[in-house]
């Protein structure tokens, strides 16, 4: 297939239109927040075992997470090797939006190991796909335009979920202009039914365009051969100092990243008492201006080149967790959220392109290379969080925590200082 073929472009960004809606709206805005509201704050496992609803939350996430960083090397090896990408990504796609549409049905303690089960799947289905995904994007476009058409993938993923939450909140501000009861969770559970069908739709325009892979059952042979692969880049990854060293600068970065994302809610609810609607205000502030932020930062990039882009990114994000460390009101953590949606977008995107830079001169390998990615991005997210709490039981407060998240950065910046990244005659 030729690259640079803006068919083939919108197609692949369409899904992050499509997948994206499972991040805000599942993962982040509603689904959370439902769930402790429906459920015992104390849950009792195994006997007289008992958690809170909060941390079985948190565990199942986890849980979701160790699960596809233990399988994607593998499938992906399969990927690389039996012309399979195609095959894993419509998988993971199809399970995670079923189970998104299933979790309809989850209403409370009743049901509650349903509920915990179809989100498990739904993750899954979410962070799977996406390994497969983005190791589209330096097969249809040339590496001049890695950092616009990843930007334009997140650009569209942030309008996508911002158009369907925004509906979902409609419905439920306004029940009764849709025939359902006040004071109902049934626009939530609805909600939960349009994620599944807004991502498995709009899946099928990316289905449809990109490159098929190969047709056939998976064999025995390709199996082995995908085991075979993953270990051959793994190997390739351990030679290679640039690419490692890469891989770690993200770890700790995008685990300062991804805990702001995850824990900005709890800070805001916990130090500033900011109330459920003032949290999505925030959430939808965040998404809105990160939009921007995916662009401006591919068009800075093209002037600084992707590692002075994303240097300064992370001191951007430093400055950050210092303001949050020192907020007093709510109208400081606005202005702060702002600056955070700015960066959010950017240091993603640019991670991705700059990625698929590195890993340009290994084409046949591209899924097990952005399998690694991926296992790198959920690790952070075990590392980050982890930081958070631990810091919080040792000083009794959420602003020490924040606070610790500036050594995970200051770590990150440090390490790609050391990194080389070639800048192209095309767009220098």
């Amino acid at each position: 297939m030729p690259k640079n073929d803006k068919k083939v472009i919108n197609g692949w960004a369409i899904y992050d239109w499509a997948n994206s809606t499972y991040y805000l709206v599942i993962a982040t805005a509603i689904f959370p927040v439902y769930f402790i509201s429906v459920t015992r704050s104390d849950i009792r496992l195994f006997g007289d075992f008992s958690v809170s609803n909060s941390s079985l939350y948190s565990y199942v996430v986890s849980l979701s997470y160790l699960i596809i960083a233990i399988l994607s090397p593998f499938l992906s090896g399969i990927a690389d090797f039996g012309g399979k990408r195609m095959f894993f990504l419509k998988f993971f796609t199809t399970m995670g939006a079923i189970a998104c549409a299933g979790m309809f049905l989850f209403t409370g303690d009743a049901t509650l190991w349903l509920g915990t089960g179809l989100f498990a799947i739904a993750t899954i289905g979410a962070a799977g796909g996406q390994v497969f995904y983005n190791a589209y994007l330096p097969e249809i476009v040339t590496p001049d335009q890695y950092d616009r058409v990843s930007a334009k993938g997140y650009a569209l993923g942030y309008i996508g979920s911002v158009l369907l939450l925004l509906l979902i909140l409609f419905i439920s501000q306004k029940p009764q202009w849709f025939g359902m009861p006040e004071f109902s969770n049934l626009p939530y559970r609805l909600g939960f039914v349009f994620v599944g069908i807004w991502w498995l739709g709009f899946s099928q325009i990316t289905f449809n365009r990109l490159p098929k892979g190969q047709k056939g059952a998976i064999t025995r042979s390709m199996i082995l051969k995908g085991f075979q692969e993953i270990v051959l880049v793994f190997n390739r990854l351990r030679q290679s100092k640039n690419l490692s060293l890469f891989l770690f600068s993200m770890l700790f970065y995008s685990a300062g990243v991804q805990t702001v994302i995850y824990l900005a809610s709890v800070f805001a609810r916990e130090e500033l008492k900011f109330e459920t609607t003032e949290l999505i205000i925030v959430i939808l502030l965040l998404q809105i201006i990160a939009i921007f932020g995916a662009y401006i930062f591919a068009w800075v990039s093209r002037w600084m080149g992707n590692k002075r882009t994303l240097l300064l990114q992370i001191l951007i994000w430093i400055v950050i967790t210092v303001l949050a460390f020192l907020v007093e009101s709510k109208t400081q953590f606005y202005l702060i959220a702002g600056l955070v949606g700015l960066v959010m977008g950017g240091i993603q995107s640019l991670s991705r392109s700059t990625y698929s830079k590195l890993v340009d001169d290994h084409p046949e390998d591209l899924t097990s290379y952005f399998s690694f990615y991926e296992i790198v991005i959920k690790v952070s997210i075990i590392l980050g969080t982890f930081l958070f709490g631990l810091v919080n039981h040792i000083f009794g407060g959420l602003r020490m925590s924040v606070l610790s998240l500036s050594f995970l950065f200051i770590t990150g910046f440090v390490l790609l200082l050391f990194v080389r990244v070639a800048r192209r005659k095309s767009v220098d």
